[in-house]
This record gives structure tokens, C-alpha cells and sequence, in this order.
């Protein structure tokens, strides 16, 4: 495992960060790639149109552990339009690459964000843009 994937990636597996259930959280966001079955669910607490909080749990590879964990580092302190601009490169970018056959893992990270966002809409109307 270690010679496919690069420091950034693996120190994300091993020690993900903000895993777990956000309780209260205003946001929740659900990924599936049926083709391998990773799940990523995001969870946001949002305050005056930032994230304050992100948590997240994947039942998932290496990489989809990584870019779940990530996501949360890169989602915390953003305002909700800087949310809607994040892109799956954006993830891998911040990993440092990953393998091309593991790339549909910032795909997960994306629809997550996307997922979460439209939760968010839904609950609170006027957030949506």
C-alpha cells in the first residue's frame, strides 16, 4: 500500500481526522460509488454561512478515508459559497495526488459537499442560492 500512495494520503488513513457522527449538525451529506460500494457520509455544523465544524465517516479504501478526512480539514472555517466551488481536484490537490485508479474517491468528497449542501437548502430555504 505504501508505494501507491504518497505520505499526504496515507498519514489521512492512519490517523483520519474528524471522524465520527456530528450531533446536531445542520448538514448531511451522502456519497455512494456503486461501482466498488465506498460510502461517505458528511456531517456540518454551519454558523452565520461558515462550516464550524465537519465530521465524517466512510466505509471505504484507503484513499476514500483519506479524502473523507481531508474534506473536513478543507471544508472547516469556508463560507457555503466557498463550498459550492470546491471540486474533486481540489481534494486530490490537497492529498497530493492520488493513483488513477483511486480518483473516483474525490468524486465521493464532491458529492458529499453537494449532498450537504441541498440538506442544508432543505432545512433552511434561505440558504440556497
Amino acid at each position: 500500500m505504501t508505494e501507491l500512495y504518497n505520505d499526504t494520503v496515507l498519514d489521512h488513513f492512519r490517523h483520519p481526522r474528524n471522524t465520527g457522527v456530528l450531533e446536531g449538525a445542520e448538514a448531511v451529506g451522502k456519497a455512494v460509488n456503486s461501482a466498488c460500494g465506498d460510502v461517505l457520509h458528511l456531517y456540518l455544523q454551519i454558523e452565520d454561512d461558515h462550516v464550524r465544524a465537519a465530521r465524517f465517516q466512510t466505509f471505504g479504501c484507503a484513499a476514500a478515508i483519506a479524502a473523507g478526512s481531508c474534506l473536513t480539514e478543507m471544508v472547516t472555517g469556508r463560507t457555503l459559497d466557498e463550498l459550492r466551488g470546491l471540486r474533486r481536484q481540489d481534494v486530490v490537490d490537497a492529498l497530493g495526488g492520488l493513483p488513477p485508479m483511486k480518483v473516483h474517491c474525490s468524486v465521493l468528497a464532491e458529492d458529499a459537499i453537494r449532498a450537504a449542501l441541498e440538506d442544508f437548502g432543505k432545512r433552511r430555504p434561505s440558504a440556497q442560492s
